[in-house]
């Protein structure tokens, strides 16, 4: 199956946090300990944009973040599960179970290791460049931009122009 093939059937969008909707850089506030994370204003239009194409979009990360929680609820993303630690798959296939749909019907864009379980099992694998080498190497696109970048963007807009005009 041609990429175009698998973007088109797309109905869920999963996506890591850190290292694709950011560039993976932490910032801590000094008096307080809290965590800064810097957002990309592109990737959050190309979230509305599938959105508004019927993608259902979900957050998926390993880590709990009160900026990812402020931001997707900022963006409307569906689903936003976070603390999973590194095994992500039983909230892959409670997602599926919900909606009702098979892995074929889902993508999911990561960066490190613990991202490859899902990506080797979704129907459209995505990672920016940033990712690691063996990420990369396992995914069946490599967009240009970087995470926190626009890479978030460009898959989104990979999968709005292949499924065709807005229903």
């Amino acid at each position: 199956m041609d990429l175009g093939e698998r973007a088109r059937g797309i109905r869920l969008a999963i996506f890591d946090v850190d290292g694709v909707f950011t560039d993976g850089t932490l910032y801590i506030d000094r008096k307080g300990g809290e965590e800064l994370k810097a957002f990309n204003i592109l990737d959050g239009h190309g979230l509305k944009l599938l959105h508004a194409a019927g993608v259902k979009t979900a957050m998926l990360s390993g880590r709990k973040s009160k900026p990812v929680s402020h931001r997707a609820k900022e963006l409307g993303v569906d689903f936003v599960i976070q603390g999973t630690g590194d095994d992500k798959i039983p909230h892959f296939e409670r997602l599926l179970k919900k909606l009702k749909l098979a892995e074929a019907q889902c993508s999911y864009m990561g960066d490190d290791l613990q991202d490859l379980p899902l990506l080797r099992r979704c129907g459209l694998a995505v990672a920016p460049p940033n990712a690691v080498e063996e990420v990369r190497a396992a995914v069946h696109y490599v967009t240009r931009a970087h995470g926190g970048r626009g890479a978030v963007r460009e898959f989104c807009d990979l999968v709005r122009k292949a499924r065709g005009p807005a229903r």
